[in-house]
């Protein structure tokens, strides 16, 4: 079984976290999104498209022509808490953190990654078919850590990329991350 992960489009949110706000995805460069389109009828003719219910994810959906099989609101990005819609710059310094610690921290009022990936995995491991997901940074990471644990929060997840993880049995394996095919 394939799991193909994309990340929305990029978020208009004027370089403000988005999280667990609603907001609109730019799929104004049609030379990507087409370009992500045939990647996706290459890779993964026949397969379920699943996509999280946020605004972004649906209007990238829409906009390389897949159709959802179903709105799964346990695909949406982490909740950062008081952290939603603040300047990146301006969060605070956590200092030296091991993967373990960073994933465990919860922002005030929100959840950590820890308790975001426990959301998104049960969804991730009773799929039985070849599956598209349109969700989040933080879907992918928490799909790729059924393969490496905290450490996936080391992973760079551009807007509009694609990651490929394989199931055979109950183990999974990552074929690719933060593919773009740029122009």
């Amino acid at each position: 079984m394939r799991l193909i992960l994309l990340r929305h489009a990029p978020s208009l949110t004027g370089g403000l976290l988005a999280g667990r706000r609603d907001v609109a995805a730019d799929c104004g460069d049609r030379a990507a999104l087409s370009r992500m389109a045939a990647r996706i009828a290459a890779d993964a003719a026949g397969a379920q498209v699943l996509v999280s219910p946020a605004l972004r994810c649906r209007q990238t959906a829409e906009a390389l022509g897949l159709v959802p099989d179903r709105l799964d609101p346990a695909l949406w990005e982490q909740d950062l808490g008081a952290w939603e819609g603040t300047d990146p710059a301006r969060l605070p310094d956590l200092g030296p953190l091991s993967p373990d610690a960073l994933s465990g921290h919860r922002p005030p009022g929100g959840e950590s990654f820890t308790d975001m990936a426990a959301r998104v995995i049960p969804v991730l491991t009773a799929l039985d078919r070849d599956t598209v997901v349109v969700a989040h940074a933080g879907t992918v990471r928490a799909a790729l850590s059924m393969v490496v644990g905290p450490a996936a929060l080391s992973f760079s997840v551009a807007p509009l990329s694609m990651t490929v993880l394989r199931r055979a049995g109950a183990d999974w394996a990552v074929d690719g991350v933060n593919l773009t095919w740029g122009a």
